[in-house]
């Protein structure tokens, strides 16, 4: 099941771009903005990405932070920080579980198959400073991305 508004962000813990590990109780006392994409370097994945990017300065001064989450691995991962320039980490995800805790891993007929191919489905969630889930963006315009999350915060 996928997390609604209210409810408590489900844990995780995932390799990032940079080899640490990082948390969910990592940004207790702080916003988050996470959010899934299906792959490295496709051009939806990275108008996404670098909507994103090149509106983190305003996101940090609203007190939040940005992790992208996708199943690649973290060489795929650096390839495309470092391609693009992206400003905040990358979470490899290559088991799944992540996805799966916040449920963008086969729900539907499309779900389903790009499930069996190894991508998520493209959503994100606001995580409000004390974990609980504040917004969920089911279907983000990737190109505007990151003035959709601006809204939000």
């Amino acid at each position: 099941m996928r997390p609604k508004p209210g409810d408590p962000a489900p844990d995780f813990s995932a390799t990032a771009t940079d080899g640490s590990t990082i948390k969910l109780a990592d940004f207790r006392g702080k916003k988050l903005v996470l959010y899934f994409y299906p792959m490295d370097d496709t051009p939806g994945c990275t108008a996404q990405a670098c909507s994103l990017r090149d509106v983190n300065a305003e996101i940090v001064a609203k007190g939040a932070a940005v992790l992208g989450v996708s199943a690649q691995g973290e060489e795929s991962h650096r390839k495309f920080t470092t391609k693009h320039k992206l400003n905040f980490p990358l979470l490899a995800d290559t088991d799944r579980s992540v996805g799966k805790a916040y449920g963008v891993v086969g729900s539907g007929i499309f779900g389903v198959a790009r499930g069996l191919a190894g991508a998520y489905e493209r959503v994100t969630f606001l995580i409000d400073e004390q974990g609980r889930i504040a917004h969920v963006l089911d279907d983000p315009n990737c190109p505007d991305h990151g003035a959709e999350v601006l809204a939000l915060l």
